[in-house]
């Protein structure tokens, strides 16, 4: 599997304006939105709040994985994106998110949506990773990495 397969360029964000979990939610539904004109923003903000009620995305080492399922979605949406300043997400390791993978996927698609789940929680275990995406100048230095992993 390769998360290049779901990228689309304009879906990896290289710096977030926003400061507070649901901010940056909201940021990453909206810019979603903003792709998939037919995806509805409130909604899937919804969900992943819900989901983070469940328990925090943020898995640790400045990474956060936030993801949920949409009924009316046909294929899966992943967005990647970085705060530099990094956002205080509860992470698990008490320590800010600078790192975001956010996958949307459609309800009947459980399987394919864990295995993206699984191949980005490795892709972010890796150090030289993380240095090399936050390190990455711009939109464009990170769509090329994503692409190389």
């Amino acid at each position: 599997m390769r998360l290049d397969e779901y990228l689309d360029r304009e879906l990896v964000l290289p710096e977030l304006a926003s400061t507070t979990k649901p901010e940056v939610l909201r940021e990453m539904t909206e810019a979603i939105a903003s792709r998939h004109p037919h995806l509805d923003a409130d909604l899937a903000l919804s969900v992943l709040l819900d989901r983070e009620a469940l328990g925090t995305t943020g898995i640790g080492d400045g990474v956060a994985i936030p993801h949920g399922k949409l009924r009316n979605l046909e294929n899966i949406i992943v967005l990647v994106a970085r705060s530099k300043m990094g956002v205080d997400f509860e992470a698990l390791d008490f320590k800010p998110c600078s790192i975001f993978f956010l996958v949307l996927a459609p309800e009947q698609m459980t399987g394919i949506h864990l295995r993206i789940l699984a191949h980005i929680s490795r892709l972010i275990k890796d150090d030289s990773f993380r240095k090399d995406f936050f390190d990455a100048p711009d939109r464009d230095a990170l769509f090329k990495l994503l692409h190389s992993y």
